[in-house]
């Protein structure tokens, strides 16, 4: 890891940034928010931020895909540390999945049903 930053400091900020990615993509694109004229253009500005975020922390992943072409051309400790780039990524896609559909996609509970009457 670069700059003196462990393992911990890696799997959290792939964990968090990957969530906010991933919540920002979901919110920006959901079809009640009208917001596709600037979707392109707000996803592209958050994914810089996470970059300038994260390249000091871990070279930046939040995308498995990247990580497994960059450690196969690394070859040994990049290897290595593939599992982390892979697993704490999906981790934060499913929190933000999770959260994104506890806050913004509730739906109303359905009316209390009178219990049938047999008789």
């Amino acid at each position: 890891m670069p700059r003196g930053f462990g393992l911990g400091a890696a799997i959290v900020a792939e964990i968090l940034l990957t969530a906010i990615f991933l919540l920002v993509i979901l919110g920006v694109t959901h079809p009640q928010r009208n917001a596709e004229k600037f979707a392109g253009l707000v996803i592209g500005f958050t994914l810089t931020m996470i970059h300038l975020v994260s390249i000091p922390i871990d070279n930046t992943s939040v995308n498995p895909a990247r990580s497994i072409a960059t450690a196969i051309y690394g070859g040994g400790e990049a290897l290595a540390q593939l599992w982390v780039f892979i697993v704490f990524p999906l981790v934060g896609g499913l929190l933000a999945g999770f959260a994104h559909r506890a806050l913004f996609e509730r739906k109303p509970l359905p009316p209390v049903q009178a219990e049938a009457r047999v008789g």
